[in-house]
């Protein structure tokens, strides 16, 4: 059994471990072992040096993101047993070997008690993405677990991990291929199709975090005037055309993610859409097209506590738009992605938005993140996407 450098807590410290919960933060430790590098494997005791569990040390707020309650090596083997857990658990849910879908997420980090570590599956290619050094260190043993797991029906393993890395790291390393060489590939969800580049596209080249929301559109989007704003990859565009709306509007400030809606609209044979490269507000100045729905999906307003106040002025802001320009009658999709911001601080926001639109809006359902994106009781910092569909009368 390997020896790992080890940590003492302070007396008081290991409530969180009795708790389960991934994270042990810099003031809960009380003494440490010399030369520890970011990113090393390190043995967790109590005050009492009683063992605690094994996980990746970092230099920062969150010191220690716990891999096992038990003593254990963190190898092959290890990587193989958790991540075929995560795997039987997306089987067990009917989202493996399904006709119409060929795309999840395999791992979600602390979630599936993997903290740090994302792995999105695109149609027999897989993307990981670090979020914490040690992850990033273990890379080659999840390559041969992930390797194990799906056997010859596996194409590419890629990984992207320098935008989602501290800096100092991030700059010695690149994204690549580990196995494979696939730049993209086309998958189906629910049967729609959708080009997905993870070498250029943003995060792992699709958000699937809103694949059960799309599908919800598309039964409200029947003979309807429907306008898709923050729209990246076109994904809502693609299921309100497909459901039968009557005309699709969709609308980003960058570029590149027009060009990949257009590219998913004409993979689908959809001809009832048009696509505008622009800032959300300023098409919200000048468009006069009665829309009867629209999708607010906004990136995150705010990505650290210190710029709430600000993201929920943001917020405010967008949905009091969108309030104003819907006609009557008309039904709103809105998002928050920020983990900051929690149901409760959403939900008011978009209070004082329908009051400083001087609409009576009507909530018909409350939103948040698929199964495969799943929310640890353990570990409820997870639950990061928030959404409303109201009635706007």
């Amino acid at each position: 059994m390997t020896q790992y450098k080890q940590i003492i807590l302070a007396k008081g410290r290991e409530q969180s471990f009795f708790r389960k919960h991934p994270w042990i933060f810099s003031g809960a430790i009380k003494q440490k072992d010399a030369n520890l590098h970011d990113g090393e494997i390190v043995e967790v005791l109590s005050s009492e040096k009683v063992f605690l569990g094994i996980g990746h040390y970092q230099d920062g707020s969150i010191a220690i993101r716990v891999l096992s309650y038990e003593y254990t090596d963190i190898n092959t083997d290890f990587w193989f047993t958790k991540i075929s857990k995560a795997y039987n658990y997306r089987k067990a849910i009917g989202l493996i070997d399904q006709p119409d879908m060929n795309a999840y997420r395999l791992v979600f980090g602390e979630a599936d008690e993997m903290p740090g570590l994302v792995i999105d599956y695109y149609n027999n290619n897989l993307v990981i993405q670090c979020h914490a050094i040690g992850m990033h260190l273990s890379i080659k043993d999840i390559v041969e677990a992930l390797k194990k797991i799906y056997g010859s029906k596996l194409e590419t393993i890629y990984d992207k991990s320098v935008e989602s890395l501290p800096a100092t790291y991030a700059s010695q390393i690149k994204n690549g291929f580990l196995f494979g060489s696939n730049e993209n590939t086309i998958i189906q969800e629910y049967g729609n199709k959708f080009q997905i580049d993870w070498v250029r596209g943003q995060k792992t080249g699709f958000f699937i975090d809103q694949r059960e929301n799309r599908k919800l559109l598309a039964h409200y989007s029947k003979g309807k005037k429907v306008l898709n704003t923050f729209c990246y990859t076109g994904g809502f565009s693609v299921y309100a055309s497909l459901a039968g709306a009557s005309l699709v509007h969709s609308v980003d400030s960058s570029k590149a993610a027009i060009e990949l809606t257009k590219k998913n609209i004409e993979l689908n044979g959809i001809t009832n859409h048009e696509a505008f490269a622009v800032d959300t507000f300023d098409f919200f100045k000048t468009s006069d097209t009665d829309y009867d729905v629209i999708i607010l999906d906004p990136p995150a307003f705010a990505k650290s506590r210190k710029v709430t106040h600000n993201a929920v002025i943001g917020y405010k802001r967008l949905n009091a738009e969108a309030f104003k320009r819907i006609k009557s009658g008309g039904i709103v999709f809105t998002f928050s992605c920020s983990q900051v911001i929690d149901k409760e601080l959403f939900f008011n926001t978009i209070v004082s938005a329908a009051i400083e639109a001087k609409k009576t809006i009507k909530v018909l359902h409350y939103l948040s993140q698929p199964a495969d994106h799943p929310i640890n009781m353990h570990f409820l910092e997870g639950e990061y996407l928030k959404g409303l569909v109201l009635w706007v009368e």
